[in-house]
C-alpha cells in the first residue's frame, strides 16, 4: 500500500511539473515574441484570459499520450517521443481553440511556436537531467576507484550498472581495451586509456582499488593474459561470465564473481549437432550407470532436457542417487524419472533392471578411477570396471538395446595401472560385443575432468584453504582437462553418430602441467606461491605416468564432422585369446586372488600392446 502511495504521489507531482510549465512556456512564448521587452498591455491581458483554455488542453493531452506510464529515473528515446507527440497535439489543439474563441485577435501567431519548442524543452529537459543524475553519481559521490577491462557492450553495461548504485560503493575511473581504435575515447564519461598489457601501470597512475574483467567474449589465452596483468598489479580482480552464463543477459554488477580456474584452463564452447543427438534420445528409453557420479550426473541433466520418454539412473551410492534425482524431479518436473540404487557387478541387479526397463540407450558411465587406490585393490578395479561393464553390456545386448556407449579414459591408453589396464579390457570387450550382435557398440575416451570427484582441483582448494602445502607429484607431470558439461555433451554427440565399433578420442586440447595449475589456483586465492603458500613435490604414486597420452601408436586416428570429436580405430585383436584371458580374469576374481588378479591384468594388456596376442585381422572381420 505504502509503494502505491508513492507511486502515485510520484505521478501527481510529475503531472503538477508539467501543469506549471505550461504558464512559463505560454508567457515565455510571448516574452520572446516581443524580443524579451515589455509586453504590451492587450496582448498579456488576452494571454491571461486565454491561459485556463490552453491548461485544459495540455492536461488532457498530457494525460492522453501517457506522459506518466514511465518514471523520470528511467526516462528515455520513448518518452521523448511521447513528450513531443503530447506537446504537439496540445499545441495544435490550443491554436484551434484560440482561433474559434478569438479570431486570433491580439494573438501573434508565432507564440504558438515559440510556446511548443519552450514546452518541449521545459518538459523534457528536466526528465532526462534528472535520469542523468541517477545515473552518474560518481559526479557526486566517492567510493572504491574500479579500473575496467573491456571497453565494449559488457563494459557499457557494467558502468552503467554501477553508476546507477545508489550506495556509491564502485567509482568507475578508467578503462583499458586492447582495441587501438577505442583508445583516447569515453564510455558514459569514463575514458579508454591504454590496453590490458598496460594494466599494473595503470592501476598505479591511476590509484585503482579494484579491477572488473567486463569481456564475455574473452578466449582462455586471453583471459589467462589479463588475469597474469591483474595479478601483477596486485590489486584484487572480478569477472563477469561469459555471455552464455549470464542469466539474464545484463552485465551488471551483481553478476560480477572471483576468477576460477576452469575459466583459465576452459575452452572453446563445444559446437554440437544437436539435431542429431535429439533425434538418438528425443522419446527414447535411456539409462545412465553411474548417474550419481561427476560425469554421470551431467549425463542425466543433459539427457533430460533433451525430453527422453524415460531415464533409469542406475547408482550404487545411496546419497548422489538421492542427489540427482531430487534435482532432476524439480528441474524436470514432466520427466519419466526412475532411479534405481544397485551395483553393475550385481548380474541379476543389470538383468532386473534391463528386463524393467528394456533401455534403448545406455550411458555406462560406472567405473572406479583413483589410480593409487586401485593399485592395491586390483579385484576391486577389475570386477567393477572391466565386468560390471561386462554385466551391462551382456544385458543390453539379450534386451535389444540400441546404443550402449562406454565412457572409458585416457589412462587406458599404453596403462602403467592397474586401473587403466582394467578399463583398456573394457573397451575391447565392447568392440568384441559389437562385432557380435545388432547393438551399436561407442566407446568414448578423454582425460581429467575439472572439478569432478576426486580429482586434483577440489584437493588444491582444500589445501590452499587449508594454508598449504599444496602437494604435486612432479614438477613436469601433466595432464589434459575439460570441464564436466564439455565433456558430457561429447559423448552424447559420440553416442548419436557412432556406427558401432569405434572408439571416438575427445580433442583434450593441450595437456596443462600440475605445477603450473597448482600456482594458479594459489594465485587465484590471493595468495603468493612459494610465499604464502608452498608448494611440495611427493612423487609420483604407484601407478601414476608422468604424462598421459589419448591414443595408441597404432591407432588409425582421424577427425570427424565435429569439432573436438576423433575416431580411433583399435588395432586387430585375436579376440579367442582375448576371451580366454577373460575367462581366466573372472576366475582369479572369484577366488580372490589379489596378486594373481594383479599380474594376470598387466600380462594381458603387455600381451596387447606388444601384439603377442594380436592378428592382423579386422576387429570388424
Amino acid at each position: 500500500m505504502r509503494s502505491l502511495f508513492a507511486l502515485l504521489r510520484n505521478r501527481t507531482a510529475a503531472f503538477v511539473h508539467d501543469l506549471l510549465m505550461v504558464p512559463v512556456a505560454w508567457f515565455g512564448a510571448l516574452w520572446l515574441r516581443f524580443n524579451l521587452e515589455t509586453i504590451p498591455e492587450p496582448y498579456w491581458k488576452r494571454a491571461l484570459l486565454l491561459l485556463p483554455l490552453a491548461l485544459l488542453i495540455h492536461a488532457a493531452m498530457f494525460l492522453y499520450f501517457g506522459l506518466y506510464r514511465g518514471m523520470w529515473r528511467f526516462a528515455s528515446m520513448p518518452d521523448f517521443v511521447c513528450i513531443l507527440k503530447a506537446v504537439l497535439a496540445a499545441v495544435a489543439g490550443s491554436t484551434a481553440m484560440v482561433f474559434i474563441t478569438t479570431d486570433m485577435q491580439d494573438v501573434p501567431r508565432s507564440i504558438f511556436v515559440l510556446h511548443g519548442l519552450l514546452l518541449l524543452l521545459l518538459l523534457g529537459l528536466p526528465r532526462f537531467t534528472y535520469r542523468w543524475i541517477k545515473d552518474h553519481p560518481l559526479y557526486f559521490k566517492t567510493g572504491q576507484r574500479v579500473l575496467i577491462v573491456g571497453a565494449g557492450q559488457a563494459g557499457e553495461m557494467l558502468v552503467r550498472d554501477l553508476s546507477r548504485n545508489s550506495e556509491g560503493e564502485y567509482h568507475p575511473v578508467a578503462f583499458v581495451d586492447d582495441d587501438a581504435r577505442k583508445r583516447g575515447t569515453e564510455v558514459r564519461g569514463v575514458r579508454v586509456v591504454d590496453s590490458c598489457d598496460a594494466i599494473p601501470r595503470v592501476v598505479a597512475k591511476h590509484r585503482i582499488d579494484h579491477i572488473f574483467i567486463a569481456i564475455p567474449t574473452a578466449t582462455t589465452e586471453q583471459l589467462r593474459r589479463i588475469v597474469s596483468a591483474c595479478e601483477a598489479s596486485g590489486k584484487p580482480f572480478r569477472t563477469l561470465p561469459r555471455w552464455r552464463d549470464l542469466l539474464d543477459g545484463q552485465a551488471g554488477v551483481q553478476a560480477l564473481r572471483e576468477v576460477s580456474i576452469e575459466d583459465l584452463l576452459g575452452r572453446e564452447p563445444v559446437s554440437l549437432d544437436w539435431a542429431t543427438i535429439g533425434r538418438e534420445l528425443s522419446g527414447r528409453t535411456v539409462l545412465v550407470s553411474g548417474g550419481g557420479g561427476s560425469i554421470g550426473s551431467e549425463l542425466c541433466r543433459q539427457v533430460a532436457g533433451l525430453e527422453p520418454q524415460t531415464l533409469i539412473i542406475l547408482e550404487r551410492s545411496e546419497f548422489n542417487l538421492y542427489q540427482i534425482d531430487m534435482e532432476l524431479r524439480e528441474r524436470f518436473p514432466q520427466l519419466n524419472l526412475h532411479a534405481r540404487l544397485g551395483d553393475v557387478c550385481d548380474p541379476a541387479l543389470v538383468e532386473h533392471v534391463m528386463a524393467e526397463f528394456r533401455p534403448e540407450v545406455v550411458f555406462h558411465a560406472a567405473a572406479y578411477k583413483h589410480v593409487p587406490l586401485l593399485e592395491v585393490q586390483a579385484r576391486e578395479a577389475v570386477r567393477n570396471n572391466l565386468f560390471g561393464t561386462v554385466n551391462m553390456a551382456e544385458a543390453a545386448v539379450r534386451h535389444g538395446c540400441r546404443t550402449f556407449v562406454l565412457i572409458s579414459t585416457d589412462k587406458a591408453v599404453n596403462p602403467s595401472n592397474v586401473m587403466g589396464a582394467s578399463k583398456q579390457l573394457a573397451e575391447l570387450y565392447c568392440q568384441d560385443c559389437s562385432r557380435r550382435g545388432d547393438t551399436r557398440f561407442v566407446i568414448v575416451r578423454f582425460g581429467n575432468v575439472l572439478g569432478s570427484a576426486g580429482s586434483v582441483v577440489p584437493l588444491f582448494h582444500k589445501q590452499i584453504a587449508a594454508g598449504g602445502p599444496v602437494t604435486v607429484t612432479h614438477p613436469e607431470v601433466s595432464r589434459y582437462f575439460m570441464t564436466i558439461p564439455e565433456a558430457a555433451q561429447l559423448i552424447l554427440q559420440a553416442g548419436a553418430v557412432g556406427e558401432g565399433g569405434e572408439i571416438y578420442v575427445l580433442d583434450m586440447g593441450e595437456p596443462i602441467n600440475i605445477h603450473y595449475l597448482a600456482e594458479q589456483m594459489i594465485r587465484l586465492s590471493g595468495k603468493v606461491p612459494g610465499k604464502d603458500i608452498a608448494i611440495r613435490f611427493t612423487g609420483l604414486r604407484p601407478g601414476e605416468k608422468l604424462h598421459e597420452e589419448l591414443f595408441h601408436d597404432g591407432e588409425d586416428l582421424m577427425p570427424t564432422p565435429y569439432p573436438k570429436l576423433l575416431l580411433a580405430r583399435h588395432r586387430g585383436v585375436d579376440w579367442r585369446h582375448f576371451r580366454d584371458s577373460l575367462e581366466r580374469l573372472h576366475g582369479a576374481c572369484e577366488r580372490y586372488q589379489e596378486e594373481t588378479l594383479r599380474t594376470l591384468t598387466m600380462q594381458v594388456v603387455a600381451e596387447l600392446e606388444r601384439g603377442e596376442a594380436g592378428s592382423a585381422q579386422s576387429a570388424y572381420g
